[in-house]
């Protein structure tokens, strides 16, 4: 079946029992067995371990991934510490993309460090940098593609060239663009991660996270880690993420299309004086985004004339777009990355690879693109 086909019938059935098209919510603690002999003969015991509702979402998350199987997760977050706790012990090193979700460092940097893992941050751009930085220790590379938010790419499959070489599991999270436009296990990938808090939901109700594994060996070890840590998803955040994700599609092409002209429109603005956007030729990295994705998804990151003080004039001056943290929403929502998403980053390393204090960052929605660019355009002619 086709993708779009999977998106809604993936992982899921009619109820059994009463037909019902919807995956019903299995809010239970517990499921009671037929015996003792017959102990999970039904395939649940606790919730915790495993629940029908989060189940159909992780067979259809699966699917879509081409993966062996998925875990999901309270938060995305969550799912990435479910990554870095079944690859890494203390001692042990990982080789971590420079530009990552601020949480993503912050993770690393204040918590994994405290317990003797070490991380290096390298330009994962450069194929070249992550294989000089990987040590005798090293049982993990860790790439966001694209990055939030500069969106600098990594080429997936020359990152997992070098991995599979060195018997390290290469994971990717896959947040911004969704296996819709990237499947990095098709690439060479090992581990596959996201925030279904984004595209999945698509409509700001839920936080949630999935892994999905590219083979039994590394399931069962992160599976062991979802069941230890109880860090699961609960079964109505399953059920609200598997009515977004049937219109996955959708949202993701009309974003798009919507992110390219308005790309484009922040191009030409005389306010403007850079604009990232994978659709656009000037993109430095267009090329590689043409060659591994088949869209160039819904974020945009640009700076305005004047620096910091006109960037946040621009924040404060819309009034369709909110400004709020989230993307992949059916809103259109403008960040501040060095104040909101990415505060915990020290500033100098903010700097360095690009996180300028004047970056904005514009997560486009379903909106009528004239109307978004129109908001823009009056918020730019007050600075």
């Amino acid at each position: 079946m086709g993708f779009k086909t999977q998106l809604i019938h993936a992982g899921v059935t009619p109820d059994p029992e009463t037909g019902a098209i919807l995956t019903p919510v299995h809010q239970s603690t517990t499921f009671v067995q037929e015996s003792v002999d017959e102990y999970l003969s039904k395939g649940y015991s606790y919730s915790r371990s495993a629940n029908p509702t989060v189940r159909a979402l992780e067979k259809k998350l699966t699917v879509l991934e081409g993966g062996y199987d998925c875990t999901c997760y309270a938060t995305g977050m969550a799912a990435i510490q479910a990554v870095l706790q079944s690859c890494l012990s203390a001692g042990e090193h990982a080789v971590v993309s420079d530009v990552a979700y601020g949480g993503t460092y912050r993770l690393c940097t204040k918590v994994y460090e405290r317990f003797g893992v070490e991380f290096t941050f390298v330009d994962s751009a450069s194929p070249n940098a992550v294989q000089n930085a990987i040590r005798d220790n090293t049982r993990l590379i860790f790439t966001e593609t694209p990055a939030n938010p500069t969106l600098k790419l990594t080429d997936i499959r020359a990152v997992s060239n070098i991995a599979r070489e060195k018997k390290i599991p290469h994971a990717v999270d896959n947040t911004f663009l969704t296996p819709y436009y990237q499947r990095p296990l098709e690439l060479g990938a090992d581990i596959v991660i996201h925030s279904t808090t984004k595209y999945f939901d698509g409509h700001n109700a839920t936080v949630g996270g999935a892994v999905i594994a590219g083979s039994q060996n590394l399931d069962e070890a992160i599976r062991f880690i979802q069941n230890a840590s109880g860090v699961i998803m609960s079964p109505w955040v399953a059920w609200l993420t598997l009515q977004g994700t049937k219109t996955l599609s959708v949202r993701l092409d009309r974003q798009s299309a919507n992110a390219q002209e308005i790309a484009e429109f922040l191009e030409s603005h005389p306010k403007v004086n850079m604009v990232a956007y994978l659709g656009l030729e000037s993109f430095e990295q267009h090329e590689l985004a043409k060659s591994q994705s088949d869209g160039f998804g819904s974020v945009i990151s640009f700076e305005v004339n004047g620096g910091v003080e006109s960037g946040k004039r621009v924040m404060d001056s819309v009034q369709l777009c909110s400004l709020a943290e989230n993307l992949g929403s059916v809103e259109t929502l403008i960040t501040h990355p060095a104040t909101m998403t990415h505060a915990d980053v020290e500033e100098s390393e903010r700097k360095r690879i690009g996180i300028t204090d004047g970056l904005v960052r514009l997560s486009v929605g379903l909106e009528d693109s004239i109307d978004i660019i129109a908001d823009l355009d009056q918020a730019l002619r007050g600075v």
